[in-house]
């Protein structure tokens, strides 16, 4: 692992840019499978990167032309395998709730582990030659980093089991039919889409992008009366930062806002409040 704008060689590349942070499976001589070191240094940079107010946007990718081959079987390791588990287990959390927005960018292979840290991401952009399969049963093992819950709830129980029990490899082009794959971009275009997406998310409001992500992700598993009741928690942690007051300000001077994530409440045993929050909360006009 490497520290954030480090270029030196590592299994891990981190470098941070205008607020995005791209973390590079760098083993491409193995198709970036990963070591259970990379695993749990994985897993530390995803907590360090929640923690941290100026990265505001990650993308996830591999180096020379592939994604993730997966978890590398062929490199020795005496720890218990229910230790190695504890480790996905950690992992598969932290990039699932992970308050900044993630993007895979997929090129080549994404396979088994790897393709379901692909899938733990928020949002998938791949080149049309990408290859995705749940090849565990291939290798005599059942679905672990969270494909077993991920898949059901991307595709449906059905499908997921198509792809799990068969463990067939897909192309790009299926897997975004399916709804496994938000974008499919070109080779040669892929990195400038992808950058200008993370630089859109980046951009936005990071306290209410992060609501918004965490809501979303609970939705599927609560009542339409437990969902609206996360809503109205959410926005009233959204009005009592500086973004909403400066949305409204931005749209009314016709300029693009400039969200920050800011606390703007007033210090305790201030009674007087601004006029702009107080606009806000009083427009229903979202």
């Amino acid at each position: 692992m490497t520290a954030p704008g480090s270029d030196a060689a590592a299994e891990l590349l981190v470098t941070d840019r205008d607020g995005v942070r791209t973390v590079t499976l760098n083993r491409p001589h193995r198709k970036n499978a990963m070591t259970w070191s990379m695993w749990r240094d994985l897993a530390d940079i995803l907590r360090d990167t929640g923690m941290d107010r100026s990265v505001r946007a990650l993308i996830l990718t591999g180096a020379g032309g592939a994604f993730c081959s997966g978890a590398d079987i062929s490199v020795p390791d005496a720890r218990h395998p229910m230790d190695k588990l504890r480790i996905f287990t950690d992992l598969a959390l932290q990039l699932h709730e992970l308050p900044t927005p993630t993007v895979a960018k997929v090129t080549g292979v994404a396979v088994g582990a790897g393709w379901n840290l692909a899938l733990g991401c928020d949002l998938v952009v791949a080149t049309p030659d990408a290859t995705f399969a749940q090849i565990f049963a291939r290798r005599g093992l059942s679905l672990d980093l969270g494909g077993s819950w991920l898949l059901p709830k991307l595709i449906g129980l059905q499908q997921a089991k198509r792809l799990a029990l068969l463990a067939e490899t897909i192309d790009a082009a299926r897997a975004e039919a399916l709804g496994l794959v938000t974008w499919v971009v070109a080779a040669g275009e892929i990195d400038g889409f992808t950058d200008e997406l993370a630089a859109r998310l980046a951009a936005g409001p990071p306290v209410a992008l992060a609501q918004t992500k965490a809501l979303l992700n609970e939705g599927a598993d609560t009542t339409l009366r437990e969902a609206l009741a996360g809503e109205a928690r959410a926005q009233g942690v959204n009005f009592a930062t500086a973004d909403a007051p400066e949305a409204y300000a931005a749209f009314a001077a016709k300029r693009t806002p400039r969200f920050t994530g800011t606390w703007s409440l007033p210090p305790a045993g201030d009674s007087v409040r601004s006029e702009a929050p107080a606009r806000a909360r009083g427009n229903n006009d979202e």
